[in-house]
């Protein structure tokens, strides 16, 4: 029963990435030059054969502009709760009609009002992944 519902999970992040990088207009051979990942490993990612490793999620998520959290809550790394005040982040961040600056000053509002505790997507990453290591094993790594 486990198993079917990561299957799950594995398969709705892939339709999740599809659709971030179908909004970004960026093709999955630009997504993996920015993100140093090979080609057929998001090809597998995005068809919900693999499931990546928070490292893997923290490349992509900056290469689409979206926060790393969110992908981490889809990918069941992260519960929903720990991710709170992100999905507001990734809203103002794919909003087009906002420009750089915009965005930026408005994230700095909003994290202001919240008290967002603002700990570096690297920081994050590695806190993921500790806490991740045994379920995502030899399984995650992109083939050579």
């Amino acid at each position: 029963m486990a198993k079917l519902s990561m299957q799950r999970t594995v398969e709705g992040l892939g339709e999740y990435l599809r659709e971030q990088r179908g909004q970004a207009q960026m093709s999955l051979r630009q997504l993996a030059e920015l993100t140093d990942v090979s080609n057929p490993y998001l090809s597998q990612i995005e068809r919900g054969l693999r499931r990546p490793s928070a490292e893997v999620l923290q490349q992509i998520a900056k290469a689409l502009r979206i926060s790393a959290e969110s992908l981490y809550v889809r990918a069941g790394i992260l519960d929903a709760d720990e991710s709170g005040a992100r999905m507001v982040d990734d809203a103002i961040a794919l909003d087009p009609r906002l420009t750089e600056r915009q965005k930026t000053a408005l994230l700095d509002i909003y994290r202001s009002f919240v008290g967002f505790d603002n700990a570096s997507d690297s920081e994050l990453a590695a806190t993921v992944t500790e806490a991740n290591i045994a379920p995502q094993g030899a399984d995650n790594q992109e083939d050579a």
